[in-house]
C-alpha cells in the first residue's frame, strides 16, 4: 500500500505538477506525463458532460463541476480533486491506500500555502516551488508511516 504519483492539471488541461510519490511508482517520462495529464482533462470534461446525473453541490446547472472522480483497476487508485477554479489534483495509489480524500484536500491547503503565494509563481504555469515539493514530500511521509493530521 503507498501512494504513487501526484500531477497537478489547469484548468486549461495543462500539465503544471508530475511527481513520483514512492519507490514503487511506476518511471513515466516527461512527453508521456503531458499527454496524460491533458487525456485526463479531457475524460474528466467528457465525464462531466456525459453524467446524466448532476452531483449534489453542484453550483452549475451544466454539470460543469461533475467529472471523474475516482477510478479503480489494474492494481491502481486514480483520485481527483477539482477545486472550484478547475484546477485538478490527482492522486495515483496501490490498492488499500487510505486517506486519499484527505490528501488531495492537504495538498490543496499546500498549494494554496505554498505555490500561491509565492512572488515568483503564475497562475497556469508549472509548479517549481521548493517550499510546495517539500510540504507535500513531508505529508505524503506523515500519511504513510501514521495518517492525517488535522492542523
Amino acid at each position: 500500500m503507498g501512494f504513487l504519483h501526484l500531477f497537478i492539471v489547469n484548468k486549461s488541461g495543462g500539465l503544471i505538477l508530475h511527481r513520483p510519490l514512492g519507490p514503487s511508482a511506476p518511471k513515466i517520462n516527461t512527453n508521456d506525463w503531458l499527454r496524460i495529464g491533458s487525456t485526463f482533462h479531457s475524460l474528466h470534461a467528457i465525464a462531466a458532460e456525459a453524467s446524466p446525473v448532476k452531483l449534489p453541490g453542484n453550483k452549475n446547472p451544466a454539470g460543469a463541476d461533475d467529472g471523474i472522480e475516482e477510478i479503480e483497476g489494474g492494481g491502481v487508485i486514480l483520485k481527483c480533486l477539482q477545486t472550484r477554479t478547475g484546477i485538478k489534483f490527482v492522486l495515483t495509489a496501490e490498492p488499500g491506500t487510505t486517506d486519499l480524500d484527505s490528501a488531495l484536500r492537504e495538498i490543496y491547503v499546500l498549494y494554496s500555502e505554498c505555490a500561491l503565494k509565492d512572488p515568483f509563481y503564475e497562475l497556469e504555469m508549472p509548479i517549481r516551488c521548493e517550499l510546495f515539493t517539500m510540504a507535500v514530500d513531508s505529508l505524503i511521509e506523515r500519511l504513510e508511516t501514521g495518517g492525517v493530521k488535522s492542523r
